[in-house]
């Protein structure tokens, strides 16, 4: 009953035309900004440790600049609930998506990554718009099981799988003979138990997922990130294919998961508003 409550909720308010819904999110600007101050002790530690040669007042201006794009990013969210296959295709450009189709078309498949950056969301519909062989999305489940099950059918609406990290070699073994694109989120935060590595990830020592270069390492396809780049006009993006590598045995271990971890860092830094910083990424210390 609350998942139906929930989704519904959501669909109304999805139908609002855009116009409207950055009306909305001036407001929450002013309030989670100005009024609340959403873990804005998050964010300003987040950005100062990961940029100790800015000073207070760049650090200041990237987080108000952040939290003048978050509110965007959660109306725009909510708008994939009923938004036409028109308007993603209008709403991010896709730059070349031939880079991906040059190893589908040899028969590989793709081990995609990408990160909190940009409106990632909407990139799932967009390459399900561009994508005619299977797209499995890698995602780590929500402690809300309402939420999770709610977004999950929104980002689905155009075809994608939700594969839970868990479970992801069932699904590759499914389709092992059919070629297909397997994208994962790959800057979260992983529990102790599936990851026991570290490496410096924007001047802090970080835990990092490994699965995305395990996956690779087995599967011996090619890791492809999923470049989503704001444009200055609200709620249009570009989207940028980069083939980071073409044979994973010819890596020494974890040498994968730093190229793709680092690729994510110089995005990040070229332009550090669009990045999560409200979420905890470094709450993950090294256990004696």
């Amino acid at each position: 009953m609350k998942e139906k409550l929930v989704s519904g909720f959501i669909y109304i308010v999805s139908l609002l035309p855009f116009w409207f819904l950055y009306l909305l999110s001036d407001v929450l600007f002013v309030l989670i900004y100005h009024i609340v101050g959403y873990r804005k002790k998050v964010v300003f530690e987040n950005l100062r440790n990961a940029f100790p040669e800015k000073s207070d007042s760049e650090i200041k201006e990237i987080a108000r600049e952040f939290y003048r794009y978050f509110p965007d990013l959660l109306v725009e969210i909510v708008k994939l609930a009923s938004i036409s296959e028109k308007s993603v295709r209008e709403r991010i450009e896709l730059l070349n998506p031939e880079e991906v189709f040059r190893h589908i078309n040899q028969g590989k498949s793709v081990i995609g990554v990408t990160a909190h950056y940009g409106n990632w969301e909407m990139g799932i519909h967009s390459l399900s718009l561009m994508m005619n062989t299977p797209e499995l999305i890698i995602y780590k489940p929500l402690n809300n099981k309402v939420f999770n099950e709610v977004y999950n059918r929104i980002r689905t609406r155009f075809g994608a799988t939700m594969v839970p990290m868990k479970q992801i070699l069932r699904h590759m073994i499914k389709l092992k003979n059919i070629p297909h694109i397997s994208m994962f989120v790959a800057d979260q935060t992983p529990v102790y138990q599936d990851s026991d590595y570290f490496m410096e990830f924007l001047n802090q020592d970080t835990l990092v997922y490994t699965g995305t270069e395990r996956i690779a390492r087995l599967t011996k396809n090619p890791v492809v990130f999923c470049e989503i780049r704001r444009k200055k006009k609200r709620g249009y993006y570009s989207c940028k294919f980069t083939t980071l590598i073409e044979n994973p045995d010819d890596y020494q271990e974890h040498e994968i998961t730093h190229i793709h971890n680092q690729f994510t860092e110089q995005i990040i830094r070229s332009e550090p508003a669009y990045w999560l910083w409200s979420h905890r990424r470094w709450k993950r210390k090294r256990r004696s």
